[in-house]
């Protein structure tokens, strides 16, 4: 499945996230007594040859708020 856009967090992010989780797990917390997180921080990457190919047309506004764009 090719994809025009994508919404990430970012991995190193979610990485120490999980890492911290863990720490506390071993430590004895229970899983379920823990706090959901979610990320603060997502990167938006538009690829215009995809949408393209799949008739989409990606405003110039969204154009301007993506993080990357790969022509």
């Amino acid at each position: 499945m090719r994809s025009a856009g994508r919404l990430d967090c970012k991995t190193a992010t979610a990485d120490r996230r999980a890492g911290g989780y863990i720490d506390r797990i071993l430590k004895g917390e229970k899983p379920a007594d823990l706090p959901v997180q979610a990320p603060t921080k997502y990167e938006l990457v538009i690829n215009l040859k995809t949408a393209k190919a799949l008739g989409l047309d990606v405003p110039p506004t969204v154009l301007a708020r993506a993080d990357e764009v790969i022509e």
